[in-house]
């Protein structure tokens, strides 16, 4: 048992729980009490300092409004003496200076400045302008104290400013009767003729914020102008924070009948705003003034200022006079209220040092009189509970701790006799419980399955390594019979068990167990049983064990799988797959059924691998066979026989029809883009057929015709399908047959150039020519480029055949430049030779043997040789292109045509493809594209040749759209050197 405390310590303690209590209720109510007082305290206060603030705002309003009556008086005077002056001045002196550059009169001197359009000084504008002078040297000294500019504007854009250095101000082309101080004191909006104050708003001329006193000015009953004396709106707020002066915590504000504040905006963001802005103040930003500004903008509640004991301020507001705007002061009440917190905190600290002592008292009282005597019980229990028989004396008082002192020495003798007794019982226990676990743990940790069953083998008990490995429990097996562990399969090998036992007693051998839990999970396991039997021989039990060999069972087909099946795709591989053909082969011969043989290729598979990874190429794959499996019958046999080849047999092919309909259907498969990655990829492949016996009925010849009719659905443009004919089998022994005469005719030099001019239809020279090859065969057969060059290109021997073309026409370009003759020559490149990383240096050791000047050696190159790796293109052009050679995309426009290589490639010039001149004129589609690719190549400064030249209209049309360099045989067909001589046009020199 784990050891108790003798005594209660810290809040366990009964004595510091009631000590506690004590000081906690003591303390709340002292609290209660200061808090009575305290908030006593702050109410009169609050009261104190808003009957401060009240009189603040007042005496502020009152202050602000005799400021501006004074200066609104001055104005006034200012006026009528400008009235007076006039109406005695009858006519105009001769003192104006004549117009400026901008066609006005200006008039200054240090007192005043005045400036009027001359085309207005006519009239009474003269006499204005004349004697205004005088008058302001009298008044400007005056009002220039009180107010920040002095001037008088007339309908005839007359003004008369003072400081005099404000005029510099004026624009020219400003319009002054269009400005607020104006149109404040027009007869229309001023009938009564009375001096006004202008709202706060942005000066046009001055540009800063005033408020500007306007009085109208009238001689005989006629509106002649308007005096103006501005002030500087940040005058009126410059001091408004000094009326504080009596309370650090006193705030003032200016706001207006819409609440926002006034104040004068910084002189940085005035330069946005428009002449003659009214100024529409700030909103407040302080959520907790809001409440007490709306409540002062409303009449009815307009002079109830103050506070409420859930709002932050102490506020008080007052209207002026002169403008919408009300002067407002306000205290932080938290701050006026700090003053108290010394108070309070004094309060505090006694209130908690009586709670301390009262309960510190009590708490020595209930130690001495309770809690030592209970402390003395609560060891005597520990001891008890330590096993501790002796007896602790303890008091025996009549109170109720001695009533409970008697009862627990009671208690102590009985338990003190019930333990001598359970210890003699427990020892004789233990003894029998240790002889019984060493039976148990031999069974329970044996690595091998074992069970028990009664004679009818009905299964009586399981070891732990059995129920893990049937993933069962105990008591769910118990009583049932031994064959219900047995997989489904083993129905009959469980009869014969039973068999065994009943006339042997003993049965070995490897059966198939179930999984309890999960259905689908069997295992092997090797069984053997064994009888037990008593003392006379009577049969009591079996035992049986178990030794798991799944693992063993597993590898045997692990092995026969990797023997017959793609690791990748799981589909069969190719040994299997020729087994299955030759079987079928054999049930054709027998005449049980037809069969098809269907050979795949995906097309375009390695340009995957190259750019996403052969990670992504393995999944494509993968899915490439789920999708065909799903989409055959049970009967048919799929294999992936290498690489991305897949092949199929389809059993029980009535005719080629039927063939095709599932050809078609597996095609489908192909539709939808595989997911790879973050790619979506197209995929397509091509078919090849061949139907057995019918085609053939030997399985070389059955895997080499569905392999000829798979090529020829690639060379049909791939994504389709083609069945095997004898015209394939033809074409594949031509085929192999001109390969195997072009590498006789590579060695015995049976290759002719031949050549077509290039014209300049301007002059009708030849400017250059285009190298063309053909092979002569020893029987003077000619062979055409086309029957020949695809078979070159796809054995290889086209870069033996492109070098000899170059070394050939390098030679002739030298005999042509020898002559004096300054003619260009193409040669054509082929994909083959193009991707050579040794074409440079051939072109290099061919320049420099020969001697031909780089220029005049173009290389031609079609668009979809440049579109493969653009980067390796790019390269292999700028290596050719550092020889000094020309380059040209010939057949340009029927290839991969992209504009954004096209700029980025180092190419000199474009060929127009013959199938786009062949048509003109009648074809406007093609005219139209003619004419784009010539303007383009113009842009781009390339030069431009047009191919199959053959009308003198196609001739016409290509110089009227500055296409001036052609070949066709509109000039000449493609001619051996030795007849070039014969051609009736002058060769370029």
């Amino acid at each position: 048992m784990k050891d108790v405390n003798t005594k209660p310590t810290g809040m366990n303690s009964l004595g510091l729980k009631f000590s506690v209590v004590a000081f906690i209720a003591i303390t709340m109510a002292g609290l209660v009490f200061a808090y009575a007082v305290l908030w006593l305290q702050e109410q009169a206060l609050a009261e104190q300092q808003l009957a401060a603030v009240q009189r603040t705002a007042k005496n502020y309003a009152r202050q602000l409004d005799a400021q501006l009556d004074e200066k609104e008086k001055t104005a006034i005077l200012a006026s009528q003496v400008i009235s007076r002056y006039l109406a005695e001045q009858p006519r105009a002196r001769n003192n104006i200076p004549r117009p400026d550059s901008d066609n006005r009169v200006v008039q200054q001197d240090n007192f005043s400045a005045a400036v009027i359009p001359a085309a207005n000084l006519i009239g009474n504008s003269s006499v204005l302008f004349s004697h205004s002078q005088l008058l302001w040297q009298q008044l400007s000294p005056l009002m220039l104290q009180k107010f920040s500019a002095f001037y008088f504007v007339t309908d005839q854009q007359f003004i008369r400013v003072a400081p005099a250095d404000l005029v510099k101000q004026v624009a020219p082309q400003h319009d002054l009767t269009a400005d607020v101080y104006f149109r404040e004191a027009t007869p229309q909006n001023n009938p009564a003729k009375l001096p006004r104050w202008t709202p706060a708003y942005y000066h046009p001329l001055w540009q800063e914020w005033v408020m500007s006193v306007v009085v109208p000015v009238y001689i005989k009953e006629q509106f002649i102008g308007v005096s103006v004396a501005d002030i500087p709106l940040s005058e009126v707020t410059r001091n408004i924070s000094s009326i504080g002066y009596w309370s650090r915590h006193t705030q003032t504000l200016l706001f207006d009948a819409a609440g926002n504040i006034i104040t004068a905006p910084a002189a940085d963001s005035n330069k946005t705003v428009a002449a003659n802005t009214l100024l529409t103040g700030e909103a407040i930003r302080d959520i907790a003034l809001r409440p007490h500004i709306a409540k002062a903008l409303q009449p009815s509640v307009a002079d109830q200022t103050g506070t409420t004991d859930n709002e932050k301020y102490l506020f008080a507001a007052t209207a002026l006079k002169h403008q919408n705007w009300q002067v407002a002061v306000y205290q932080d009440k938290d701050a006026v209220m700090a003053s108290l917190s010394q108070f309070r905190g004094h309060l505090v600290i006694i209130f908690i040092a009586v709670a301390i002592a009262l309960a510190a008292l009590l708490h020595l009282v209930s130690y001495q009189f309770v809690l030592k005597r209970l402390n003395r019980l609560s060891a005597a229990v520990v001891k008890l509970s330590r096993g501790d028989i002796q007896q602790v004396k303890l008091d025996n008082q009549k109170d109720e701790i001695g009533m409970l002192n008697r009862a627990f020495t009671g208690m102590s003798a009985e338990i003190s006799q019930l333990v001598t007794g359970l210890n003699a019982r427990i020892a004789e226990k233990e003894q029998a419980e240790r002889a019984a676990r060493k039976l148990s743990k031999a069974v329970s940790f044996s690595s091998s399955g074992i069970l028990l069953t009664d004679p009818h083998l009905n299964i009586e008990y399981l070891n732990p390594f059995l129920t893990e490995l049937l993933g069962c429990d105990e008591r769910s097996v118990v009583d049932q019979p031994l064959n219900m562990l047995l997989a489904d399969e083993m129905e009959q090998l469980s009869i014969e068990i039973t068999q065994t036992l009943h006339e042997r007693q003993h049965w070995r051998g490897d059966i198939l167990l179930q999984h309890q839990k999960l259905p689908a999970k069997q295992f092997w396991v090797s069984l053997a049983v064994a009888p037990i039997r008593d003392d006379i021989g009577t049969l009591l039990n079996y035992v049986c064990a178990m030794q798991d060999i799944s693992f063993i069972k597993q590898s045997q087909k692990q092995m026969e799988h990797l023997a017959y099946y793609d690791i990748l795709t799981g589909l069969a591989n190719r040994s299997y797959f020729r087994d299955q053909l030759r079987k079928a082969i054999a049930m054709s011969h027998r005449g049980y059924y037809n069969f098809a043989l269907l050979y795949f290729d995906l097309d375009e598979f390695k340009r995957i691998n190259d750019t996403l990874g052969h990670d992504a190429g393995d999944e494509l794959l993968k899915e490439v066979a789920r999708r065909l499996t799903a989409r055959l019958r049970e009967e048919d046999t799929i294999a992936r026989l290498g690489g991305d080849e897949f092949a199929v047999i389809l059993s029980g092919i009535k005719d080629r029809h039927q063939a095709s309909t599932i050809a078609a259907n597996l095609q489908q498969a192909f539709h939808e883009p595989v997911k790879l990655g973050n790619h979506d990829v197209a995929i397509s492949a091509s078919i090849g057929i061949t139907v057995a016996p019918e085609d053939a009925s030997e399985e070389e010849l059955l895997l080499k015709h569905a392999d000829l009719a798979m090529y020829e659905a690639k060379a049909r443009g791939k994504n389709t399908f083609h069945f095997f004919s004898q015209d394939l089998n033809d074409a594949a022994n031509e085929r192999l047959q001109i390969e195997n005469q072009l590498r006789e005719a590579i060695r015995q030099n049976q290759f002719l150039l031949y050549f077509q001019p290039k014209m300049d239809i301007r002059t009708e020279t030849i400017t250059g020519y285009e190298t063309l090859i053909r092979w002569l065969r020893p029987d003077n057969t000619l062979v055409p480029p086309v029957k020949f060059i695809p078979v070159a290109e796809s054995t290889g021997l086209i870069v033996q055949i492109g070098e000899w073309i170059i070394w050939e026409a390098c030679r002739f370009l030298a005999r042509q430049q020898s002559r004096g003759y300054d003619v260009s020559l193409s040669i054509n490149l082929s994909v083959r030779q193009f991707n050579d990383q040794d074409l440079p240096l051939i072109v290099e050791r061919v320049l420099k043997r020969t001697g031909v000047k780089p220029r005049a050696v173009i290389f031609e190159i079609t668009e979809s040789m440049l579109m493969g790796d653009t980067d390796a293109a790019i390269n292999q052009l700028n290596q050719l292109k550092r020889l000094g050679v020309s380059l040209s995309i010939d057949d340009f426009g029927t290839g991969y045509s992209s504009l954004s290589y096209l700029k980025r490639f180092p190419v000199d010039e474009l060929k127009i493809d013959r199938s786009f001149v062949k048509d003109i004129p009648e074809d406007r589609n093609d005219m139209d594209i003619v004419a784009a690719i010539i303007a383009m190549a113009q842009k781009m400064n390339l030069r431009v040749v047009a191919e199959g030249v053959e009308t003198a209209q196609q001739v016409e049309f290509l110089r009227n759209n500055g296409c001036f360099e052609v070949q066709g045989y509109f000039y000449s067909m493609p001619l051996p050197e030795q007849e070039l001589s014969q051609l009736n046009y002058t060769v370029n020199s």
